[in-house]
């Protein structure tokens, strides 16, 4: 077992998560697309293939276990949730830059959060999600340009 699969067994395990031949699949699936974060629909689609009897809901109650104990991490944009791998976990909070042409994701590794309560003086921030899009140095050098992106 590789080392990132090792750690997410022992996450279900010390959660009394059983890992199952489906989640065993489903962590595998992750591990191999872990640069990226990867559609619901996508991930939903590639296990009910591998195992034809597998519900929607088993699929998403699994993904969502999954997110709980922080094994995966979980982004919506424009109504689409995705999800990818844990890429820290020993930093559970931090930050990424997705290339919005292969979507490749890049921790980031600070957060912004103090610059942004110090203009707060007197308030409470309960919470943040902060990303950045763009176009990663491999896109940019293959001559991928802002204007060329499909925007769904």
């Amino acid at each position: 077992m590789t080392e990132p699969l090792t750690t997410a067994v022992a996450i279900l395990r010390k959660n009394n998560l059983k890992l199952t031949k489906q989640r065993h699949a489903l962590l595998e699936f992750l591990l191999t697309n872990q640069a990226h974060y990867t559609d619901v629909v996508t991930v939903d689609a590639y296990m009910r293939d591998e195992f034809p009897g597998m519900s929607h809901n088993t699929v998403y109650r699994n993904l969502k276990e999954f997110e709980e104990v922080g094994i995966v991490e979980q982004n919506t944009e424009q109504e689409r949730t995705r999800v990818k791998y844990q890429c820290d976990f020993h930093h559970q909070h931090h930050h990424h830059f997705i290339c919005q042409n292969c979507g490749k994701v890049t921790e980031l590794q600070m957060c912004p959060m103090d610059f942004f309560t110090a203009q707060l003086p007197g308030c409470d921030v309960t919470g943040h999600s902060f990303e950045l899009y763009g176009l990663c140095a491999e896109c940019k050098a293959a001559g991928v340009t802002e204007a060329s992106l499909v925007k769904n």
